[in-house]
C-alpha cells in the first residue's frame, strides 16, 4: 500500500463510519487497541496488528446474498454451515473488501481478517492475536471466565485460541446453534500444540466452574 498510514486509518474510519453503526464501530476500536496490547506482549508487528484489528468487520453488516455471492466469486470454499449462515463469511468477505476498497496486499494481515471469527489450523500469530481481540475486547462484558481467557492471551496464544473456542462451542451447543467444522478443527489444532499440563486442565477447569476462580 502507498498510502500513507494515518490516511488510511482516517479512510476506513470514515469508510465504517457509513457502514456500520456506531456500537460496531466502537467493537471495532476495542479491538485495534486490544490486538495492539496483545502483538505487545508476544513481540509482534504492532502496525499489521492495529490493521487487521481496525478492518476485521469490514463486511460485518454485508447482507447474506451479498456474502455468498462474494465468496463465490473468489472461489473461497463453502461448507453447508456457511449457506446456512452466511454471516459466518463475513470475516473472508472483509479480507475481500479490505484488499479491494483499501488496496491491503500484506497476506499476514488479510489472513488475520479473514480467520477472525472462525478460526484456522496453523494459523499465524498475528491471526490469533485478532481471533482473541474480537471476542475479549473489554465490550464483551467482565465474567471471571473471560477475565481467565485475556490473562491466558498475554501469557499463552495458542492455549487462549483453544481455550477460546471451547467457550464458543459450549455456547453454540447450549443454544442449540450450528457449529462450524472450522471451529472444532481450530480447536483441535491448537489443543495438539499446547502440551498437556496441569495448568491447562485447571484452564478448562476454570472455564467450566468460573466461580472457582475465587478459591485458593
Amino acid at each position: 500500500m502507498g498510502e500513507n498510514p494515518e490516511t488510511l486509518r482516517r479512510d476506513i474510519l470514515h469508510w465504517l463510519s457509513d457502514n456500520v453503526p456506531e456500537s460496531r464501530l466502537q467493537h471495532v476500536l476495542r479491538v485495534e487497541q486490544m490486538a495492539i496490547a496483545l502483538a505487545k506482549d508476544h513481540s509482534l508487528d504492532t502496525h499489521k496488528a492495529a490493521q487487521a484489528g481496525l478492518m476485521h468487520d469490514l463486511a460485518k453488516y454485508f447482507k447474506p446474498q451479498l456474502l455468498l455471492e462474494m465468496a463465490r466469486r473468489e472461489g473461497l470454499p463453502l461448507d453447508p454451515v456457511d449457506e446456512l449462515t452466511p454471516h459466518l463469511l463475513h470475516a473472508e468477505v472483509g479480507a475481500i473488501v479490505a484488499r479491494d476498497q483499501f488496496g491491503v496486499q500484506d497476506s499476514e494481515v488479510l489472513e488475520a481478517i479473514a480467520n477472525h471469527t472462525l478460526g484456522r489450523p496453523g494459523m499465524s500469530a498475528l491471526s490469533c492475536v485478532v481471533f482473541l481481540a474480537d471476542s475479549l475486547e473489554p465490550g464483551r462484558g467482565n465474567t471471571p471466565a473471560l477475565n481467565i481467557l485475556r490473562h491466558t492471551s498475554r501469557q499463552n496464544l495458542q492455549r487462549a485460541v483453544w481455550m477460546s473456542c471451547d467457550d464458543s462451542i459450549k455456547h453454540l451447543t447450549a443454544s442449540r446453534r450450528l457449529i462450524h467444522p472450522r471451529v472444532l478443527l481450530t480447536r483441535n489444532w491448537f489443543l495438539q500444540q499446547t502440551s498437556p499440563s496441569r495448568s491447562a486442565h485447571e484452564a478448562c477447569r476454570l472455564l467450566s466452574h468460573p466461580n472457582s476462580a475465587q478459591r485458593p
